[in-house]
């Protein structure tokens, strides 16, 4: 079965290569490598080939000495799995830190093996296979630009 992302990471990923054209896509991805392989990801395709994860790279504006607002957008992100306008999404790691309901989007340490200090991951629910909605979060919306 050929790999294919969830409509919902195409969606995330497309608002913000659309949003920030310049930024850095060094730590981009979403098919899992043989590390990943390796282990249970949502970065390796499930029994029907999608992909239920994305890794954006920190560095939005492409350009070295601008303000670092990754930290703005993975905080939108969760603000809006907080108030339930945002279901698609299962968790959020950045920056040594992951939230998901568990804890109700409550940012926590998180102590995997990568940090996420260099971009951030988004997984996504089995249901967000067929949902690519744009995602309603200020710094990926049009205006913003």
């Amino acid at each position: 079965m050929h790999p294919q992302l969830s409509k919902a990471g195409v969606t995330l990923r497309d608002q913000v290569n659309k949003i920030y054209p310049d930024r850095d896509k060094t730590s981009d991805g979403w098919i899992g490598d043989t590390r990943h392989a390796a282990t249970v990801s949502d970065h390796n395709p499930d029994a029907n080939g999608w992909v239920r994860a994305i890794d954006v790279d920190r560095d939005l504006s492409g350009k070295s000495g601008k303000p670092d607002i990754m930290p703005y957008l993975a905080d939108q992100l969760r603000a809006a799995c907080l108030a339930k306008t945002e279901k698609r999404i299962t968790y959020i790691i950045f920056d040594s830190r992951i939230c998901s309901a568990i804890q109700n989007w409550k940012w926590r340490p998180y102590d995997g093996i990568n940090k996420h200090d260099h971009h951030m991951h988004v997984s996504f629910a089995k249901e967000a296979d067929n949902l690519g909605a744009l995602f309603q979060i200020p710094m990926l919306m049009e205006k913003h630009a």
